[in-house]
C-alpha cells in the first residue's frame, strides 16, 4: 500500500513537472535578427481583419513610440503612407504585397513591420461593454526577405474589472459603457495604444530585440 502510494506521487509529480515545462514560454530563434543588425524600420499601413475601418490608422498611429523606445529610427508612418498613395497604393493589402526589394529601394530601411490587426473594437455582451483589440506583427529584411521576428499581442478594457454590484447593477454599467463607447469617436484607440506597446516594447521574453540607438543594445542576446 505504502508502495502505490509513492509510486502514485512520483507519478503526480511527474505530471506537474511536465505541466510546468509545457507552460513556460520558449525562447525565439533570434539567430538572423543578431546576425542582420537592423537599425531603421518602415512601418506599412497594418491589415484591418477586423470589422471597424479605423483599425487600420488606430494602430498605425501608435506604433512609432514603442519601437523607437526600442532602439530603431522609425520612418514618419504619414510620409510612408503618403508615399505609397503618390505610387497608387492605399490599400494595406496591396502595399502588403510589395516586394522587400522594392520597399528597400524606395524608403532605404533596413526592415520592414508587417502588421495585421485580428480584432478591433467594442463588443456589447449582456452584463458588460467590451472594447478589444489584438495584433500580429513580421519584422522582414529588406535586403534579404528573411522573417527575424514575429510577435502577437492583445488589450481589453475588461483588464482589471469588478464584476459586482449585483445583476441589475452589472446591466446598468454595462448600459452605460455601451453609451460612452459609442458617443467617443474611437473607444478602442487607448486600448490600441496599450497592444501596440505590449506587441513592440523591446525587453521581454519573446519581444523584439534592442536596436542600436538603445542604451540596451546587446543587452538581451
Amino acid at each position: 500500500m505504502i508502495q502505490r502510494c509513492l509510486t502514485l506521487l512520483l507519478l503526480l509529480a511527474a505530471v506537474s513537472l511536465f505541466a510546468g515545462c509545457a507552460a513556460a514560454p520558449q525562447r525565439p530563434d533570434y539567430s538572423a535578427f543578431k546576425q542582420s543588425q537592423p537599425r531603421s524600420i518602415v512601418v506599412l499601413p497594418p491589415l484591418n481583419e477586423s470589422p471597424d475601418v479605423k483599425a487600420t490608422y488606430g494602430v498605425l498611429s501608435q506604433v512609432t513610440y514603442p519601437l523607437a523606445e526600442a532602439g530603431y529610427y522609425v520612418l514618419p508612418v504619414a510620409l510612408v503612407a503618403e508615399t505609397f498613395k503618390q505610387n497608387g497604393l492605399d490599400n494595406p493589402g496591396d502595399i502588403h504585397q510589395v516586394p522587400a526589394a522594392k520597399l528597400s529601394e524606395i524608403f532605404g530601411a533596413d526592415t520592414a513591420l508587417y502588421i495585421v490587426v485580428k480584432d478591433y473594437g467594442t463588443r456589447y455582451k449582456v452584463l458588460d461593454s467590451v472594447v478589444t483589440v489584438a495584433a500580429s506583427a513580421t519584422l522582414v529584411d529588406l535586403k534579404t526577405g528573411a522573417t527575424l521576428w514575429t510577435g502577437s499581442a492583445s488589450a481589453s478594457s475588461q483588464e482589471g474589472g469588478n464584476n459586482g454590484g449585483g445583476l441589475l447593477g452589472q446591466l446598468v454599467a454595462a448600459a452605460l459603457k455601451q453609451i460612452i463607447n459609442s458617443v467617443q469617436k474611437d473607444a478602442a484607440y487607448p486600448i490600441a495604444g496599450i497592444a501596440s506597446q505590449r506587441l513592440l516594447s523591446a525587453g521581454g521574453p519573446a519581444s523584439i530585440l534592442y536596436g542600436p540607438r538603445s542604451p540596451k543594445f546587446g543587452s538581451d542576446y
